[in-house]
């Protein structure tokens, strides 16, 4: 089988896979998330989320909340090397959390708000649904708490989904 141009993919014959080289899996994954709706926001969202997934990170960020900070800075209430620290730094680089400044021999870096609003944005949404089935929660609670027992015994076994429990069956 004679090699595709564009590296679209390579069949092993005995086992029937597919393999994709990085500039097809980029093209591929490109179109997929396309066809279903996935836009250029949803992909900073995953990078965002991407840097914010460390400790570290979300230390640094801390930190840079209070003003800009040079790297020797950063790196001082960590246990890790200087190459380490910059590692993390050009993640929250690349998410745009963070910008490196000039200030004559000095590149201290400082916040980006964006990408954290965009991100807080996002959360709303599920905010807002999660406090609508809360309320939701407190209102059925405020109705079994008027109930009596037996009341609430009664629409157990008559409903046992609503409960979790399983109707008796003799």
């Amino acid at each position: 089988m004679a090699k595709p141009s564009f590296g679209i993919a390579q069949t092993q014959h005995r086992t029937n896979k597919v393999f994709l080289d990085k500039s097809a899996l980029f093209l591929y994954n490109h179109f997929v998330m396309e066809q279903i709706g996935y836009e250029q926001s949803d992909i900073s969202l995953d990078t965002t989320f991407a840097a914010l997934a460390d400790p570290t990170r979300r230390a640094i960020l801390a930190r840079l909340a209070r003003g800009e900070a040079s790297v020797t800075d950063l790196a001082e209430p960590f246990a890790m090397s200087q190459p380490a620290i910059s590692r993390h730094l050009k993640v929250l680089e690349r998410a745009g959390l963070i910008s490196r400044g000039r200030d004559a021999q000095r590149r201290p870096r400082r916040l980006e708000a964006r990408p954290l609003r965009d991100a807080n944005q996002w959360l709303e949404n599920y905010r807002q649904f999660w406090e609508m089935q809360f309320g939701r929660l407190d209102t059925l609670l405020q109705d079994l708490q008027g109930s009596t027992k037996s009341e609430i015994y009664k629409a157990r076994i008559n409903n046992p989904r609503a409960t979790g429990k399983r109707k008796k069956s003799h």
